[in-house]
């Protein structure tokens, strides 16, 4: 199917490949404004509710899935991995939008850079799966663009960003779990069970220490809601038109785009060395995602939250 023209409402007939690369472009720009939104709105609401509602939004976009599979929505033969799963999850979300509060718009989007390089070492080790010489190189490559990124030579980095990595980490333990459950479990049943356990979770805090939000407060969170959902959406559609081993190196896009965003609202600097670094992941994940030909053995870049 991926190989035929794909014609959009207008009958307007598109290559497959560009619609999709535009398509993730735009999801990988949504994801920026989530990130920019938790920024802007951490000085005034508690990251744990900014979490909570970051869920809340996702999950409501699986009620009519919900309602359609009511009687077997909940039936699962992985229910143990899901709980895995949950945890790991909302753990990297916890501590990405820590580590977006801290530090620059771009340095914390780089966590995102760094989890689909961590998934080949885990399944190394929990899933016994073998390496290729190509992939470890381009895994090498992908943790040497990160180092010319932060550059370590500059001076020390900020200790949060020891957290950015246990976020990656997290991030990339959720994706091979994912790849566990996958030969029983469907797609909308993992990003269900996910988003369910998610908003319970989170909201616990939320009920414990509730803060009252202004009105302009709330416009803030239901943007940044509407950017997530518009972003995962969008991103679904992009690899349902196109695989990921022809445009999943747009979604490194997105530390570009943070880095754009976090210039021109925060004044923040985007280096010589941080623009050279992105080119040199983003090199890293297109030679991954080419010698995987496919989602299974290197996933691309997505959010903790996904």
């Amino acid at each position: 199917m991926c190989n035929q023209p794909y014609a959009n409402h207008w009958g307007v007939f598109l290559n497959p490949v560009i619609l999709a690369s535009a398509l993730l472009l735009f999801a990988e720009l949504c994801f920026a404004g989530t990130s920019a939104m938790v920024k802007h709105l951490t000085p005034d609401v508690p990251f744990f509710h900014l979490v909570f509602f970051r869920n809340f939004f996702a999950f409501l976009i699986l009620i009519p899935w919900l309602i359609r599979k009511r009687h077997t929505a909940f039936r699962t033969t992985q229910l143990r991995l899901h709980i895995f799963r949950g945890i790991a999850g909302v753990g990297a979300m916890y501590l990405f939008f820590l580590v977006i509060s801290q530090v620059s718009l771009a340095k914390a989007t780089l966590v995102l850079l760094m989890a689909p390089f961590l998934i080949p070492v885990i399944s190394y080790f929990w899933l016994k799966e073998r390496i290729s010489g190509r992939l470890w190189f381009a895994i090498s490559l992908g943790f040497f663009g990160v180092l010319i990124f932060l550059n370590p030579l500059s001076g020390p980095l900020p200790a949060v960003m020891l957290l950015a990595v246990l976020a990656a980490a997290l991030a990339a333990s959720t994706k091979t779990i994912i790849r566990q459950m996958a030969s029983t479990e469907s797609p909308s049943k993992i990003v269900f069970y996910f988003s369910f356990f998610a908003t319970v979770v989170t909201a616990i805090p939320v009920l414990i220490d509730w803060q009252t939000l202004s009105l302009k407060l709330w416009l803030g969170v239901a943007t940044m809601g509407l950017f997530a959902v518009l972003g995962q959406l969008t991103m679904t559609r992009a690899f349902s038109i196109a695989p990921p081993s022809q445009v999943g190196v747009f979604t490194y896009s997105s530390v570009l785009f943070a880095g754009l965003i976090g210039y021109l609202v925060w004044g923040e600097a985007f280096t010589w060395n941080m623009f050279l670094g992105s080119l040199v992941i983003i090199a890293a994940g297109y030679a991954a995602i080419r010698h995987s030909r496919g989602p299974s053995t290197v996933p691309t870049a997505t959010p903790p939250a996904s």
